[in-house]
């Protein structure tokens, strides 16, 4: 059986989170239980986050041209980050509008309504953290962030299944607690490195943009 290809993606800027043990346990023990690790720190990247549109000419920085190779090579990603005002953190916001380009994670068909999904075969996995309660965010705000990341961003672009776990509220959560939720994304680690992968793995993700292409939304 071939090993999982796991691609750990922190969102979180600080690299003291709560958000970072977790994601470093995730990635250490999917690696002890077989699986090959990549382990890519948005807050440590070098690019701008300001994404200046659809059909300007602006060219990927190194590290974004590297993690867009991660993501091809990956079979699962993983997104560690908190909810901040209902969703991501706009440094993880900026790095998926520069990364996910047409001709790269989607590419509309000319004269369609329709679009290749660039990034399918992959599966995903969110460990989302927030300080409101989970049932909070879920039945009285609707979960805008989780609807965002799952629905309008990863399976618009062809990864799917994508599971969503929530920890919270962070902000009253005591040390013992913490380090349950540390523990728990362990244990997902270790549990993703054991699954079968999909057979035929993952598809070849779009060539890497280098610009925003036109004619994207």
């Amino acid at each position: 059986m071939a090993a999982q290809r796991i691609l750990v993606i922190l969102g979180h800027p600080a690299a003291n989170s709560l958000c970072a043990g977790m994601a470093h346990a995730y990635a250490d023990s999917a690696r002890e239980a077989g699986a090959e690790v990549r382990f890519l720190d948005v807050g440590r990247l070098v690019f701008d986050p300001l994404f200046a549109g659809y059909g300007a000419a602006q060219a990927l920085e190194p590290d974004l041209l590297a993690a867009q190779g991660d993501i091809a090579w990956a079979s699962h990603l993983v997104w560690v980050y908190p909810i901040w005002w209902g969703a991501m953190p706009a440094l993880l916001k900026g790095f998926i509008d520069r990364v996910f380009l047409p001709g790269y994670a989607f590419k509309y068909r000319q004269g369609s309504s329709l679009w290749d999904k660039l990034l399918a075969g992959r599966s995903a996995e969110l460990l989302v953290t927030m300080d409101s309660p989970p049932w909070y965010f879920r039945w009285v705000t609707r979960m805008p962030g989780h609807h965002q990341m799952k629905k309008a961003i990863l399976e618009f672009c062809g990864i799917r299944p994508v599971r969503v776990h929530s920890f919270g509220p962070v902000r009253s959560a005591r040390k013992e607690r913490l380090a349950e939720w540390v523990n728990r994304a362990r244990q997902l680690g270790t549990r993703q490195a054991q699954r079968a992968v999909p057979r035929g793995g993952a598809r070849p993700a779009g060539l890497a943009a280098t610009s925003a292409t036109s004619g994207a939304p």
